[in-house]
Formats: structure tokens, C-alpha cells, sequence
């Protein structure tokens, strides 16, 4: 449901209405109610479009989120900064490029067309002092809607020259496809692509697919198809790029390849040179517009740490290259403009990249300062700070709303007095099941919430409401008698900036990549080689057979209707093939059908005695359960959810659980079990996480100490840490049943490790234990629930998950917030490792360098240190006394070094948030 309605009450706002229009005004606004104060402003103006600058990405992000809440969601526009740093060679993002785009021309069309237009544009400042493309006015999209008529080749062509990619399938943002009558685009600003079906030259549907089976979804009236890359192979570009050919000395190969008008990635890394003049977002804004910047002072402090990151990465690079001082043309390519920026003007450096040294000539500035931003402007500028910066400041005296977590009296009681009051109260849930729990828990407390379902209900009137309506943060404004309260104020939730989509399902099928040459399994007769497809005269009729070639030339005809016969072949590269009508492939046969029928004994025996073991049958989720739950500080993931969901269920049976959950690291694996471990200790039962290493130990001690504080719950580590006084306490504990829950190493798998009650045991990273501790973990799991947690289970588990015997929960869903892993592949080039650290020290990120030979481990950290001098680099690998690795992995997830030159020990689960980078 819209609350549209709502910020039409700021027109009585006089601290808001004054400064509307007034160029240089200064208006006071707590965060909480920025949103709403944007909005209204919006609303209330006849100046647009409005531009909002904001410090940083996420701000631009949450600011936008709470926007579309009160204006809709076609009024707001983001503009988001390249994910890349200065001179990375590497492009941004299809879809962020797109997204600029798209904002661009939606801000050039604000004033003369509204429905083209967007009212709010809200941009970080990263974004605004980067110099705009080249062709930025030529920005237009592609529109195509149903029954139009469209010259497909001429609409391929268009889409190729705005950086389109051709494909034989349509998988990402920026390829098309043809087949037949039927032209597939993937726009760089659509969340799915689109079909686009041809009757002649007419659109006879347009439609969106679903990219993974390539079957339509949806019909669809137009689309707008935006360019997928800032830089463009124009004549202009390529007649700059031939200027600079062989003089510039960062990259000539790249510069031939952009004269002669290729598309490359990476080429959007030469914008500086080919700019031309300086051209802002300010630029688009017109006199008729309104410029805002929330925390001015934290925007310059933001664009002067930019331009001091290109500086030192100009400054590096000029050393790397040789751009030294005897460099005496300019960007241009002249003389002449050897102390002048990229603009043409020497000012351009003078606050730049070192002056107008070398690197400042061979490296011309992306981002320019923020005085530049606002001399790129004519619309007035409108500052909003936190708080008043001089007594006369305007103020809107708005409030925020202290998150009330898990005390529903309290939270009833907050809200009955606002009613009381004469308040109009809104609160804003993230779903349905969410506004029916909101209205349950209040309705429980006696106070009356009107759960509104979208029809036009007046938001004004005083009382409580609740609605389906995400936001971000909620506030109270007095002079209105109004509060605006988000499901975050309620349950102290935070919630999720990202819809987190759907990862790509595989192609179904074991043929699809059958070649000529493979090697299949006939289940008659054994290994062969594929020949490919013939078609033969045979038994009569004619038609088409898989050809396989058997050891000694004999080859096998299978009919395609009789394909499932054969099989792909995966023990091997090379196999040997068998011999047709021979003994040997029956005496294989023979010698697996009898492993699998021991292993097959083994395992039935093993299961069916857990299965008829009696287990702990626990209850349903008590109140504690549900109130720990929602303080979970993030929003879990579909697939997190519904293996939360399936382990309770487990535990809920008189049966004892044994459960694997498969999950990439950072997937939410350890909330699932944090979930388990609380419900077994509800019923007095005792838990124990058992880790392959002592860090790891760490770590989870402290998110379960931390996720388990506000309960009675005594948790206690045991790993070599501990003292020999420390360990017995802890070991006691176990015995006696005060420690509820013990997060230990193999030390848990001792003989003298007793437990007066274990309920539920949990394996982490099952794939770094040995076969022994397997066995002992079978000893010790007999008859409790097990629930097992791996990123990458062992052939043996996965193989009884597949099968049945294992229960198997996958979490597929990356968080919300996860940014996607960029990969890169190439030969060994130290100038490319010397950017990628520096480029991550930047950002004040780790990097994990992974030699796995330790006999020149450490001549491999000497050549580092002589790459990237500035950077603290330590090294760990298997070979090292275990106090020394442990200390030098602890140092480094404490931030006392920068690279951590390792083997692959890094694979045993241990969190660094930190490390952004893997080499």
C-alpha cells in the first residue's frame, strides 16, 4: 500500500516551506525523517527534478528505498558510481551502466516530459564528481512495443553499436540473439530478458522469458532498451583514440583496439582520456531544477578521500609504466598540453593527481573535486544537515523510534500512548505474514490495529495501522501528530537493501554437451568412445543410431529411441575401452555390485538402528524460541528459511535427526544451527558444535555467546586456548549439566569428554575431519540428533544425502546483501597482483594470495613485498608448528596484516569478512 497521502502534511511545515527554491538555504533534518522531508519537498515544489546527493552507495540505496514508499515507484531514479576504481581495466557492471544511463536520460527528460522523467534522482557523490561519457546526450533508448513495425537486422545493429554483445542464447544483461523471426534481448536495466516475436516486420508479441528454460513468462506492452556501456566506439571516440596511439603510455595495444573501434572489456578505463570537456551530472539539471546534498560536510570529506585514491593510484601506476617526468605531451596528444587536465584547462590538476607532474599527464583525473559538482549546476542547492549548524537554521522536529525488540507490552503500550494522543500511526510491514503478526502481537496487548489490504484507506485519521509496505526507517513528527514506523522499529530487524534472485538452474538433461570423442558407459557392454550420430539402412527401415567404437574396432549402433542406455562416463580423462562380447566388462559388474552391496549392508545396518533408536521428540517453538528468532538482525534467505523449518521439524520427531545443510560460506548455515542449538537447550538438553579448528572454535563461541546472551544459556568453548584449570571447568560442566552448550575441536572427542545430556550435536565442516574422528563422532552421536553443516560435503555424504538416507537441506539463496564474485583469469602478471592488492588496501580490505607449494611459500612473500612495499604481509601454510599458524591466522583476522600468503589451510571456514580479494 502507497503512503502517498502522507507527505502532503509537510505543507504546514514552515522550516520546509521556506527554503524550497532558495538558493544557499540550510534546513535541519534528523536521518529518520529524511525520506518523508524529500518526499514532501518533492511533492510541494514545482521544481523538478530533484537531484539528491548523498555521501555514499548504501545511503544512495536505503535514502531511494523509503522514497519509493511515499512518492511511488516510478518517481525515484538512482544513479549509481562504477563498482570499479580509476584505471582497474575492468568494466563496470552491464546493469550499473545501464542503470547511469537510464537515470541520464530520465533527468534530461524531467522537465519536458513527466512521464518520461523521474521527480527524484538521489545519487552518491562517488557518482556526481566522476566525469560523465562521451556521448552521454546520445544516451537515447530503444523502444520497442507491441505492434510496431521493426527492421529486425536494423534493430540488431542498433543494439550491437549501443554495446550489445550477440549470442547464440540470451544468459546475461547485454547479449541479443537471433533465430528466425524472433530477435532475444537482454536489457542492461531489466531484471529479465525479453522476447521480441516478428510477424514480417511487425511485433506480433513481446513478451518477458525466464533465462533459465528460455520459456516466456509474461506479456508485455513496450520496453526500453538503454545502452549497456558508457563508452561507445563512435566516431568521436575513435577519432580521439587515433590521436593517441603511441603516445600515451598506459595501455597501446588498448589504444589501437579503441581507434579502430572495437568493444573490449575494460575500455570504459579510458574515459578520462577521451571525455573531451568536463561534463557532471550537475550539467542535466536545469534552472528549473533543485539540487539537495544531505551532510554536505560528510560529502567533501567523501569526494577528497576519491581524489586522494586516484592520486596514490595515478602516483603508482606513473612508477609502474615509466610515466615519469620526461613525459611532455599532454592528454591531447599536443605539447601544449602537457600542464593541463584532461578538460584542457592546467586548473584541472592543480588540485589533482600530483600537480602537473607525470602521472597527472599521463593519467588524467576520473573524478573531479566537489566544488566542481556544484559549478556544474544552475538549479539553487539545498543543504539538510542532522542538526542545526547555527541557531537560525530551519529545523523540522522530527524523532526517531527506539526499536522495540521482543517486549510486546512495551511496544503496545509506546503506541497506545500516540493514540492517546491524537497520533496517526502507520506501521509498515515487510509482507502479509508480517502485518498479521504485527496485528496478532498488539491485538494480544488490547490495543486495536486496522490491518488495511491496499484499498484507499485515509492514513491521517488518528489510530494505529498497519500495512504491507517495506521501509527502511520509520520516525514521529510532532506538528503533524504522525508516526511512520518501519517493521525494523518494531522487531528490531533489519531488513534486507536486496532482493536476492534466484541463482540459475542448470541445464537439465546428460546429453546436452555429448561431443564426438566422449566417453559413455554402455550398460551392456561397457566403456566406449561416442563417434557421433549416423543414419543407417538397418533391419529395414532407415534411421538415425549413436555410433560407439569398442577397444579392438568394433563398433556398437544403439538407436537414438534407446538413448537411455548409455551414460556419460566420469571416472576418469582417459579410460580404457572394453571389448565387445567380452568378459571384462561383466567381471567389473560383478566386483561393484558386490562393494556396493557391503557398503549398502554397512549403511543399512548403521541407519536402522537410528531409526529404530528411540530419540528426543522436542516440542513446538516455545515464546523464547520465536523471540530469539526475531532478533535475528537480517532477513533470511528463502532456502535459510525453509532449512531452519526442516531441522525443527526434525527435532519435533520421536526419531533422532541426521540432517546435512549444504550451503556456500557466508549463506546463513550457522543461524540454522543457532536456531537447533536453542531449542534443545530450552528442553534442558545439552549441545555441543564440533569444529575442525581452533579459530573456528573462536568465532562461533563468540556468535553463539553473542546470539544466546539475553537467555539463561551457559556456552563455553573447549580448544587448546583454554588452560589445563580453564579446560577441567568446562569438561566438568559437560558432566554435571550446567554448560548447556560446548563449541569445541576434536578435544571434544576425547574419552574423558562426558555429557549428562547431549540433545543435539552439530558437525562443521565435516569435510576437515579424519576417519578416525568420524568414527568417534558415530560413537558419540548414537541415538541424538545430528545436524551436519559444509560448504562442500565429502563424496560419501553427499552420495547418502542424494540417496535418501541423509536428510539434505541446500541453501542456494546468497544473503541480500552479497555483491556477486567478479572472476578473472589469466597468466601470471605482477603488475596485475600489484593493482589487485593495492586496489583492496584502498578499500581497506584484506587479500588472501594462495601459493599451495610450501617449499618457495616464502620467496613468493618476499617477491610480494617487493611489489607492494607499503602492504604487511605474513604467511601461513600446513607445514608450520601449530602455535605459530594459529597466531598468524588470528593476526590477520585481527587486521595486524594486510595478504596472507597461504596454502589452501584457508578452506577450513574460518570468517573474514575483511578479505575481499582472492589471488
Amino acid at each position: 500500500m502507497s503512503l502517498r497521502s502522507l507527505p502532503g502534511l509537510l505543507r504546514h511545515e514552515d522550516a520546509l516551506v521556506d527554503v524550497i527554491g532558495a538558493p544557499g538555504a540550510v534546513v535541519a533534518v534528523p536521518e529518520p525523517a529524511r525520506a518523508f522531508a524529500l518526499a514532501g519537498l518533492a511533492q510541494l515544489s514545482e521544481r523538478h527534478p530533484v537531484l539528491v546527493a548523498v555521501p555514499t552507495g548504501t545511503d544512495a540505496e536505503r535514502l531511494a528505498f523509503d522514497l519509493r514508499a511515499y512518492t511511488g515507484p516510478d518517481a525515484v531514479e538512482t544513479f549509481p558510481a562504477w563498482e570499479t576504481l580509476p584505471f582497474e581495466r575492468v568494466s563496470p557492471s552491464v546493469e550499473t551502466m545501464g542503470r547511469r544511463l537510464r537515470a541520464m536520460w530520465r533527468l534530461r527528460h524531467a522537465g519536458d516530459d513527466p512521464a518520461a522523467g523521474a521527480r527524484l534522482i538521489v545519487a552518491p557523490v562517488r557518482a556526481l564528481i566522476q566525469r560523465l561519457g562521451p556521448h552521454v546526450e546520445d544516451a537515447e533508448p530503444t523502444v520497442v512495443a507491441a505492434g510496431d513495425v521493426v527492421d529486425a537486422d536494423e534493430l540488431v545493429e542498433r543494439l550491437s553499436r549501443a554495446g550489445y554483445r550477440r549470442e547464440y542464447q540470451v544468459e546475461h544483461r547485454g547479449e541479443v540473439a537471433v533465430r528466425g523471426g524472433i530477435v532475444d534481448v537482454f536489457p542492461s536495466t531489466a531484471d529479465d530478458p525479453v522476447r521480441i516475436d516478428l510477424w514480417g516486420d511487425e511485433v506480433d508479441r513481446l513478451t518477458a522469458f525466464d533465462v533459465n528454460d528460455q520459456r516466456s513468462m509474461a506479456d508485455l506492452e513496450r520496453v526500453e532498451i538503454f545502452a549497456c556501456r558508457e563508452v561507445l566506439p563512435t566516431a568521436a571516440v575513435r577519432d580521439r583514440a587515433r590521436l593517441l596511439v603511441g603516445q600515451e603510455p598506459w595501455g597501446r595495444d588498448q589504444w589501437e583496439r579503441l581507434a579502430e573501434g572495437l568493444v573490449f572489456d575494460g575500455m570504459e578505463s579510458w574515459l578520462p582520456w577521451l571525455a573531451g570537456e568536463e561534463h557532471l551530472l550537475g550539467d542535466l539539471v536545469g534552472s528549473s531544477g533543485q539540487v539537495v546534498l544531505v551532510d554536505p560536510r560528510r560529502m567533501r570529506d567523501r569526494a577528497a578521500e576519491l581524489i586522494d585514491e586516484e592520486v596514490a593510484l595515478a602516483a603508482t601506476l606513473a612508477q609502474t609504466w615509466g610515466a615519469t617526468e620526461d613525459a611532455t605531451a599532454g592528454p591531447g596528444g599536443r605539447p601544449e598540453d602537457a600542464t593541463a587536465g584532461p578538460g584542457g584547462r592546467p586548473e584541472d590538476n592543480a588540485d589533482g593527481a600530483a600537480g602537473s607532474n607525470g602521472a597527472a599527464r599521463a593519467f588524467p583525473r576520473l573524478h573531479l573535486p566537489f566544488e566542481r559538482l556544484l559549478a556544474h549546476t544552475a538549479a539553487p542547492v539545498l543543504s539538510v544537515t542532522s542538526a542545526p549548524e547555527a541557531p537560525a537554521t530551519p529545523r523540522i522536529a522530527a524523532t526517531g523510534w527506539d526499536p522495540v525488540v521482543a517486549d510486546a507490552a512495551r511496544l503496545s503500550k509506546q503506541l497506545g500512548g500516540l493514540v492517546r494522543d491524537g497520533y496517526s500511526v502507520t506501521v509498515c510491514a515487510e509482507g502479509e505474514g508480517s502485518a498479521r503478526r504485527v496485528a496478532s502481537i498488539l491485538g494480544e496487548e488490547g490495543l486495536a490495529a486496522a490491518l488495511l489490504d491496499g484499498s484507499p484507506s485515509d492514513l491521517t485519521a488518528p489510530g494505529v495501522r498497519i500495512v504491507v509496505q517495506p521501509l527502511e526507517r520509520g520516525f514521529v513528527l510532532p506538528s503533524a501528530k504522525l508516526a511512520v514506523l518501519a517493521e525494523t522499529d518494531v522487531t528490531g530487524r533489519r531488513r534486507a537493501h536486496r532482493q536476492a534472485r534466484p541463482r540459475a538452474r542448470a541445464q537439465e538433461g546428460f546429453f546436452d554437451d555429448l561431443a564426438p570423442g566422449a566417453y559413455v558407459v554402455h550398460h551392456q557392454h561397457g566403456v566406449a568412445r561416442y563417434a557421433g550420430m549416423v543414419r543407417r539402412a538397418i533391419g529395414g527401415g532407415e534411421r538415425d543410431y549413436l555410433l560407439l567404437e569398442y577397444r579392438g574396432g568394433d563398433k556398437l549402433y544403439v538407436p537414438s529411441d534407446q538413448i537411455d542406455a548409455i551414460t556419460p562416463y566420469t571416472g576418469g580423462e582417459t579410460p580404457t575401452l572394453h571389448r565387445l562380447g567380452g568378459s571384462e566388462w561383466q567381471r567389473t559388474k560383478a566386483r561393484v555390485r558386490a562393494s556396493v552391496r557391503e557398503i549398502a549392508e554397512e549403511l543399512v545396518a548403521l541407519y536402522r538402528a537410528r531409526t529404530m533408536s528411540p530419540g528426543h521428540e522436542f516440542g513446538p517453538d516455545s515464546p523464547w524460541q520465536r523471540e530469539m528468532e526475531e532478533a535475528f538482525p537480517y532477513a533470511e534467505t528463502p532456502d535459510q528459511a525453509r532449512a531452519i523449518a526442516e531441522v525443527k521439524a526434525d527435532m519435533e520427531e520421536p526419531v533422532p535427526m541426521d540432517r546435512l545443510v549444504c550451503g556456500d560460506v557466508g549463506f546463513g548455515k550457522t543461524e540454522v544451527a543457532i536456531r537447533g542449538v536453542f531449542k534443545a537447550v530450552q528442553e534442558g538438553r545439552q549441545a555441543a558444535v564440533l569444529v575442525p579448528t581452533t579459530l573456528l572454535a573462536q568465532q562461533h563461541f563468540q556468535t553463539f555467546s553473542d546470539r544466546l546472551a539475553p537467555y539463561p544459556v551457559r556456552v563455553e568453548v573447549l580448544s587448546r586456548f583454554l588452560t589445563t584449570a580453564q579446560a577441567r571447568r568446562v569438561v566438568d560442566g559437560l558432566a554435571d549439566g550446567s554448560v548447556d552448550l560446548v563449541i569445541g575441536t576434536h578435544r571434544l572427542l576425547s574419552s574423558d569428554i562426558k555429557f549428562k545430556d547431549l540433545g543435539l550435536l552439530v558437525v562443521d565442516e565435516e569435510q576437515r575431519f579424519g576417519v578416525s574422528h568420524k568414527e568417534a563422532i558415530k560413537a558419540l552421536s548414537t541415538g541424538i540428533d545430528v545436524l551436519t553443516l559444509t560448504a562442500t560435503p565429502i563424496p560419501r555424504t553427499l552420495e547418502m544425502s542424494l540417496t535418501g538416507i541423509r536428510d539434505l537441506s541446500l541453501i542456494n539463496t546468497p544473503p541480500a546483501e552479497r555483491l556477486p564474485i567478479l572472476t578473472y583469469v589469466g597468466e601470471l602478471d605482477e603488475r596485475a597482483v600489484s593493482e589487485a592488492i593495492r586496489r583492496e588496501l584502498l578499500r581497506e580490505g584484506q587479500v588472501f594470495f594462495v601459493h599451495n607449494l610450501v617449499h618457495d611459500i616464502e620467496a613468493t612473500a618476499t617477491r610480494l613485498r617487493r611489489l607492494v612495499p607499503e602492504a604487511r604481509i605474513a604467511v601461513a601454510h600446513g607445514q608450520m608448528d601449530e602455535g605459530s599458524l594459529e597466531k598468524v591466522v588470528l593476526d590477520f583476522w585481527e587486521g595486524r596484516y594486510d595478504v596472507l600468503v597461504c596454502t589452501t589451510i584457508i578452506e577450513s571456514g574460518i570468517d573474514m569478512p575483511t578479505v575481499n580479494t582472492l589471488v
